[in-house]
């Protein structure tokens, strides 16, 4: 079963009707859901990766997330105010399943991300940028979270990075939106490190399912009507990855209750926005007033298209968090 759209929203409306519709019974580990098997998504235009619904819109939880992957943490310290349903799933405050040390200490000092870009630099036309996240000991061995994602693919054609994404499971109300949005920052990352496009996305999925308790809340969504396209702006030239260490400075400090100026910090606009979403999040914990903070990030923005998701975190400061969502989402 295909969904092809040009943004997150184009193909979660598709999916989550499908999924209501024709989705099958099936009692999982976590709980009862409705389920579609073997399910590939393709977006045409995947900067287009945060849905423009409140129902959907998560920029915050999964800009944490994707910082998460990329300092190679595998503790719920880091991720947990982000997403607080990581609990859940930690044991000794470790989660078992997370990608990041995967991602860059593979085998005991594997970085994925370094032997793709030589790989794709050396011989362009390769079909073997394959990024392994699932091992062979995950079944072997008992642990309470396993990864979803099995694998990530990089395809260079035509000056374009394309990416694919294999998931033996995906949960379409919470992790999905998130995953689109990691990958293609990921996607997009590399491109920019090879010097070239950002191609189309696409994920194929072994077990798409929807919990039953979120089947209200999913139909919700869908309720709201197809909302337009949103892209994200691109990234500017460069290796982001050189970036990296410098976000999870800025991000420890915001975390610690430090007051900043991003533009102070880092001078390009499209990343010093990404310090302001940022800053948006933890002000919440450590602004008294929360409100004008937020009132004075938004004037700050260089790209408006951020601006709604600020406002949005007036809204949630104002219901108690439900503990069955993630808190920061």
């Amino acid at each position: 079963m295909r969904f092809t759209g040009d943004s997150l929203d184009a193909v979660l409306h598709k999916l989550y009707s499908t999924l209501a519709r024709d989705g099958q019974k099936h009692t999982g580990t976590r709980g009862d859901t409705r389920e579609l098997l073997s399910v590939t998504l393709h977006i045409t235009k995947p900067r287009a990766r945060i849905s423009i619904s409140e129902n959907r819109g998560k920029p915050f939880s999964a800009l944490g997330e994707l910082l998460w992957y990329l300092s190679g943490s595998d503790t719920l310290e880091f991720i947990e105010p982000y997403v607080s349903r990581y609990a859940k799933d930690a044991v000794d405050g470790i989660l078992e399943g997370a990608y990041g040390p995967r991602l860059l200490s593979l085998r005991e000092g594997i970085n994925q991300f370094d032997s793709i870009h030589k790989l794709l630099t050396d011989k362009p036309g390769s079909r073997r940028a394959v990024i392994q996240l699932f091992n062979a000991e995950d079944i072997t061995t008992r642990h309470k979270e396993i990864p979803c994602t099995t694998t990530m693919q990089f395809h260079l054609r035509d000056n374009h990075l394309h990416m694919s994404a294999t998931l033996r499971s995906n949960d379409a109300f919470f992790g999905l939106p998130h995953d689109v949005f990691c990958f293609t920052m990921l996607q997009e990352m590399m491109a920019r490190r090879l010097g070239v496009e950002m191609g189309e996305y696409h994920q194929y999925v072994g077990s798409m399912h929807v919990y039953e308790d979120k089947l209200d809340d999913m139909n919700a969504y869908v309720v709201e009507g197809f909302q337009q396209t949103r892209e994200m702006p691109p990234m500017p030239a460069g290796n982001p990855f050189d970036m990296v260490a410098r976000f999870l400075d800025i991000e420890r400090r915001l975390r610690a209750g430090e007051n900043l100026m991003a533009a102070d910090e880092i001078d390009d606009p499209y990343w010093a926005d990404i310090v302001r979403l940022l800053q948006a999040f933890w002000a919440r914990e450590w602004v008294a007033d929360y409100p004008n903070r937020l009132k004075e990030l938004k004037a700050e923005l260089a790209c408006n298209s951020y601006g709604p998701y600020l406002d949005g975190r007036l809204h949630l400061k104002s219901r108690a968090p439900d503990a069955g969502e993630p808190q920061a989402a």
